[in-house]
């Protein structure tokens, strides 16, 4: 069975990137712009192998989104990689406090996605 990967982020350039370079090397893609929409995708969808999760989003921000799928008892295990502009350590440590499993900061280094997603599933 193909790994699926859900891909949470408000820029189209993004996400076109990002699931060009995931279904190239396999994976099942699913996007969305919005952390109300992931939420309602992942009610009826819970077999997704990991979550791309932006955390500067309009109206709830990826760090909302990642606390409200950690007390999602239906989804709460699924693995999270918090993508962010921000490249502080303080902003790594925000992403892991809030519940992300691991970090990646922007632009995309794609190995270090590869070898992220690899390592959570």
């Amino acid at each position: 069975m193909n790994k699926k990967i859900l891909i949470v982020d408000d820029d189209p350039r993004n996400i076109f990137a990002l699931k060009l370079t995931l279904k190239a090397r396999g994976y099942a893609v699913e996007t969305c712009t919005m952390v109300q929409e992931a939420l309602d995708i992942m009610k009826s969808e819970y077999d997704f192998s990991v979550i791309l999760m932006d955390m500067m989003m309009p109206e709830i921000d990826g760090y909302e989104g990642v606390r409200i799928i950690r007390n999602t008892s239906e989804i709460k295990d699924i693995p999270i990689i918090a993508v962010t502009a921000q490249a502080m350590p303080e902003d790594r440590q925000k992403c892991i406090e809030v519940g992300a499993n691991d970090y990646i900061s922007k632009p995309i280094d794609v190995d270090l996605l590869l070898t992220a997603i690899e390592k959570l599933t």
